[in-house]
């Protein structure tokens, strides 16, 4: 079976940083596009960013750009977000997500992940 468990999420102060991890298991992980998503309360789940299967390139929403960076370890087989800066607006549910194999293009879209974790709890105090 395929599993993405996310970790790291928690309360924080506005400004400040953040590390979010997604351990995944049961697939190729070195072969899918991994992205993070987030929802907030009320909200509908939005794109944050993602991360080619080639570890070549990276997309972010206009929203986290500039402070927030992805990254994966294709030995741990793991994807983090790295979050900085920290704003009330960035609090939420994050979810990791990853693509069908081989799927190299950065999408934006919910329907190219197939796969998604539970997600886990991020919130910015002011």
């Amino acid at each position: 079976q395929v599993q993405l468990v996310e970790s790291g999420g928690g309360l924080v102060q506005a400004g400040g940083s953040l590390r979010l991890s997604c351990a995944a298991s049961g697939l190729t992980f070195s072969a899918h596009t991994m992205a993070w998503f987030r929802q907030a309360p009320g909200k509908q789940r939005e794109f944050a960013a993602a991360i080619n299967w080639k570890d070549i390139s990276t997309d972010y929403a206009d929203a986290v750009k500039g402070r927030f960076t992805i990254s994966r370890d294709n030995v741990k087989n793991t994807v983090y977000l790295q979050m900085n800066s920290l704003k009330p607006e960035d609090t939420a549910d994050y979810y990791c997500a990853a693509s069908l194999r081989f799927h190299n293009t950065l999408s934006r879209t919910r329907q190219t992940y197939a796969y998604w974790g539970q997600g886990t709890q991020v919130t910015v105090s002011s």
